[in-house]
């Protein structure tokens, strides 16, 4: 495995200026990407945020300044991308920018307006419907774990723990189902249905809020339970593309910081998890790296029109998967970029 040629892999085929104008760069959403995300019409708030935080997992992998250059770039480009704005109307997707940006601010690049802003918002979703946690986005019925989850960490890393332990307290009560362990998407709350649906990353960001927290008994749960139901001969099971191939590394993500943090043998299981999804990632990938949309079985090549694997989110979920694995095993590393 060679996470840094996966590195410049995505990066030379996403990157690119916003709009034409120097100093400017985010990812296309598609490779090719068609006229439209060459423009960044529809640019994916939150893919964004998750290849920003892949650019700092290099980063502190491997420093370098004309990287750190890049991701300064990154930043201001999504603020100039939503128009002078660091939020929008979806809570799950400036929670996962604003922890992407709090690890920016650790790299030494003041984004504390931005940090504001983001928190204030994610403050101002939480309502006692349907108990407690904050909506999906502004206006909905609906409140789930992909906004709580992410929100909780980002809380808890703020130094707001009270809220995030509400948050996490609130989907434990709300969205774990009590006989697999596993975590429901959401609920509605005119009506009070729960939705059932299992999705990987809802798994990652509850054991991520859990990790922040030292609520060691549920996180350890939560990786049997992976462990049981979301990855099939130890692979993380994949969720084809478009949001979904961010999924399963969103959860790899969090298994890492498991695998490093906690005690007992569930970190040895989630270092398991990650090490083998990101062996078959890498052994299933075709020339360029391309990464394949489900880790298991190798990527199409020649790629179809209409491959998943063209969208950028499961390319940066590849690498991110990579990066996770990194942390666990010098072997994963490879040469330095532009080695």
């Amino acid at each position: 495995m060679d996470v840094s040629a996966a590195e410049r892999a995505v990066t030379s085929r996403h990157l690119r200026r916003v709009w034409g104008l120097p100093g400017t760069v985010l990812g296309r959403s598609g490779w090719p990407a068609t006229p439209g995300q060459r423009l960044h019409w529809h640019w994916n708030y939150w893919w964004q945020a998750h290849l920003l935080d892949t650019l700092i997992d290099a980063q502190l992998r491997e420093p370098s300044a004309s990287r750190l250059a890049l991701i300064r770039s990154f930043v201001r480009s999504v603020r100039l991308r939503n128009f002078g704005r660091w939020t929008n109307d979806f809570y799950d997707d400036i929670a996962w920018l604003g922890l992407a940006l709090q690890r920016v601010q650790a790299l030494g690049i003041d984004v504390g307006p931005a940090l504001a802003a983001i928190d204030t918002q994610l403050l101002s979703g939480w309502t006692e419907a349907a108990g407690g946690g904050i909506w999906w986005r502004v206006g909905d019925e609906f409140k789930n774990a992909p906004a709580n989850g992410p929100a909780a960490i980002f809380h808890a890393r703020s130094g707001n723990r009270t809220r995030a332990r509400e948050m996490t307290d609130w989907l434990s009560s709300t969205l774990v189902d009590p006989s697999t362990g596993l975590v429901w998407d959401g609920i509605r709350t005119d009506t009070g249905e729960l939705v059932k649906h299992i999705y990987t990353y809802c798994q990652g960001v509850y054991l991520g809020a859990c990790l922040e927290l030292s609520l060691m008994d549920e996180a350890a749960r939560t990786i049997r339970a992976v462990a049981s139901h979301c990855a099939p001969g130890g692979v993380i099971r994949g969720q084809s593309g478009g949001d979904g191939g961010l999924f399963a590394a969103i959860l790899a993500r969090y298994l890492a910081l498991a695998a490093r943090s906690l005690p007992g043998p569930e970190a040895s299981v989630a270092r398991s998890l990650v090490l083998t999804s990101a062996d078959a990632c890498w052994s299933g990938a075709s020339e360029g790296p391309v990464f394949s949309a489900f880790w298991d079985r190798p990527a199409p090549s020649p790629l179809p029109k209409d491959a998943p694997e063209r969208d950028m989110s499961v390319q940066v979920g590849g690498w991110m998967l990579l990066e996770a694995a990194a942390t666990l095993s010098p072997d994963v590393a490879g040469p330095p970029v532009g080695g």
